[in-house]
């Protein structure tokens, strides 16, 4: 009989608040959930509420008062910055809202960008890039700088960067959020895919209901409290 897996993610008792002027702030409070490997899950709420704040705990971007996040079987909350960027690098792709692509560097190269932190030569850079835009859909793109190509051409490079070093997770602030209703679906679609035929773990803050749907679990946050 074989074992379960454990959750690729588990997030046990976590605090965080911001310093407003004299005001201490809370943003989350006793948040304990965890996230199972292969998961496409998306968190909902109002603004506010604090899911892109829990997002970027996940990710190792931001750190919380207390609490643990583990990753993988490794606590992040214990690494060092100089120990947490190195782990961000290797085990987490990022999609934002606004695709945060060099504007001087060509499809190609915004892609490659993360692989330059790798020891791999640069022929196996060129064949991880060509690969990941195969998978988007845009090798036909990769020359072109983001001026000329469309929003949702943007974001399936951002994607593709996002995935190039096959990360242990996907974290997604409101990927469509920026996007006409067909590029949205076109780009919810890829995600989609990269969760069902890649097994990606891929965790999505929206508060779009539609983007939601494309979720196999959505948890929602009300106040800092997961419901």
């Amino acid at each position: 009989m074989s074992r379960q897996k454990p959750p690729i993610a588990e997030i046990s008792h976590v605090y965080k608040s911001y310093r407003r002027g004299d005001q201490i702030v809370p943003v989350l409070e006793d948040i304990t959930f965890s996230i199972e490997e292969g998961e496409f899950l998306a968190l909902m709420g109002p603004s506010g509420s604090g899911k892109s704040t829990l997002l970027n705990l996940i990710a190792g971007i931001d750190r919380a008062d207390s609490g643990t996040i583990m990753i993988g079987g490794l606590d992040i909350t214990t690494l060092s910055e100089t120990e947490l960027a190195s782990w961000r690098a290797l085990n987490v792709g990022f999609i934002f809202q606004f695709y945060n692509l060099i504007p001087v560097l060509t499809a190609f190269e915004n892609v490659e960008l993360p692989l330059l932190l790798t020891g791999l030569s640069r022929k196996e850079r060129a064949d991880h890039v060509l690969m990941t835009l195969s998978l988007v859909n845009l090798l036909d793109r990769m020359d072109h700088y983001p001026s000329q190509l469309s929003g949702g051409q943007q974001q399936r490079v951002a994607i593709a960067r996002a995935v190039v070093t096959d990360p242990t997770i996907l974290v997604a602030d409101e990927p469509t959020g920026d996007l006409d209703r067909v590029s949205a679906q076109e780009v919810l679609g890829l995600m989609e895919r990269l969760n069902q035929e890649l097994q990606k773990t891929v965790i999505m803050v929206t508060h779009d209901p539609r983007a939601a749907s494309k979720a196999r679990l959505v948890r929602n946050l009300e106040k800092g409290i997961l419901t």
